[in-house]
């Protein structure tokens, strides 16, 4: 796969991760917990795959099997993928708050 492809692979789940988590935040906010959960769970999922192309990105070039330039589309990348995982944490906090807000009501 191009190199390219694999940045812009990083950046489409790092955005898809943080719409989940925001749609959970959203969720929870209207009280139905059991919907914010499972978005949460995408979210981690989305997480989990983007965090693995990353250290694989990471281990080629430690191995010497990329000698891939960092360039401005990576930056991008990387940045999509920390902003996805500190909403996905806040996200975590909002919907404990709003729980404990809300009584703990589950719809």
């Amino acid at each position: 796969m191009l190199y390219e492809n694999i940045i812009m692979e990083l950046i489409v789940k790092g955005g898809d991760a943080k719409s989940k988590a925001l749609l959970a935040i959203g969720a929870a906010k209207k009280g139905n917990y059991s919907e914010a959960e499972r978005l949460m769970q995408d979210c981690s999922q989305i997480l989990i795959e983007a965090h693995e192309i990353q250290t694989d990105m990471i281990q080629d070039e430690l191995n010497g099997k990329s000698r891939e330039p960092v360039n401005l589309l990576m930056v991008h990348g990387q940045d999509h993928l920390m902003n996805a995982m500190l909403i996905s944490d806040l996200a975590k906090e909002f919907i404990e708050l709003y729980k404990m807000v809300n009584g703990g009501v589950r719809k």
